[in-house]
């Protein structure tokens, strides 16, 4: 869980717009941003809930997918991230706080747009490990599109959705030889499923996509003792942001939520926890917003 020992206002315990509007290239580094997100590294306290579990994150070098990878490995889990080769810097940094944890870590570098790599990904993923009990299905590619529709082309249609859809069909298809009884389905759909902002229509697409295989999922696998749950995040401070959107919509990104700011990667790592462990046990089928008070 997250250290709470003092009460804080939501509103501002984390940083608010405006914020600084970086020129990364796609994918984005956390090093390269002037204003890096909070994973947790100094906040998150672990109480032994994932303890000698073993869990496969994709796209856990950074943003959210390097939270829940600090939080599993404070939980005891040990774990195995994938990534694309040019994020090998920030692998190394979530590596580095997994083994701070005490935990093993495995690092899987690759392009999950690749059918092959996906099913010898989840093989290396259980090698390293020796064995797999939790898949978060984190990575995902977005692109702001102002013109619309008319804006995306072929080749990124082609990019969101084998990143985001056809990755997770693979990925997890081939996890399914590896997954027990007891074992836990994670996959990260958005706010984008309910409330699509039309700068970002095919990511918005996908992101109905893996709500929706979230839901059929979780029907097909409860029989095998498996659960299947989805976490819906709104605005979330990650190197995606500033790599990916307009400098007038970084600049505001999360402004018009309730809360008034984005958030960070590390508010979101206990929904992970709580779907991954033993608390969640009755719990499939279902999604957990954390929108900053946008409505699902």
């Amino acid at each position: 869980m997250s250290d709470q020992t003092t009460p804080q206002d939501p509103t501002t315990q984390h940083p608010q717009p405006k914020q600084p509007a970086d020129d990364l290239e796609p994918p984005g580094l956390t090093g390269e941003m002037s204003q890096e997100p909070d994973h947790g590294e100094e906040t998150y306290v672990g109480s032994g809930r994932l303890e000698g579990k073993r869990a496969l994150i994709t796209g856990g070098d950074s943003g959210i997918g390097r939270a829940v990878a600090i939080a599993f490995a404070r939980e005891g889990a040990d774990v195995a991230i994938s990534y694309l080769p040019e994020e090998e810097e920030d692998a190394q940094t979530t590596r580095r706080w997994i083994e701070e944890a005490g935990r093993k870590a495995v690092l899987l570098p690759g392009d999950i747009r690749d059918e092959a790599f996906c099913q010898q990904l989840v093989e290396d993923a259980v090698a390293g490990l020796g064995g797999l009990d939790i898949l978060v299905n984190n990575a995902a590619y977005q692109m702001s599109q102002d013109e619309g529709l008319r804006g995306i082309t072929t080749e990124q249609l082609d990019r969101v959705l084998k990143t985001n859809v056809y990755a997770m069909f693979w990925i997890t298809k081939a996890a399914l030889d590896h997954l027990g009884k007891g074992g836990s389905i994670i996959n990260t759909t958005s706010v984008q499923a309910f409330e699509p902002s039309p700068q970002l229509l095919d990511y918005a697409t996908t992101k109905a996509a893996i709500l929706n295989f979230t839901k059929g999922l979780a029907q097909q696998l409860a029989e095998e003792g498996i659960r299947v749950n989805a976490v819906a995040p709104g605005p979330i401070w990650t190197p995606l942001i500033p790599a990916t959107m307009p400098e007038e919509k970084v600049e505001q990104f999360g402004a018009d939520t309730p809360l008034g700011r984005a958030g960070q990667p590390a508010e979101l790592a206990p929904v992970y926890v709580f779907f991954a462990s033993q608390e969640s046990s009755y719990v499939t089928g279902d999604r957990l917003g954390v929108t900053g008070g946008r409505p699902l």
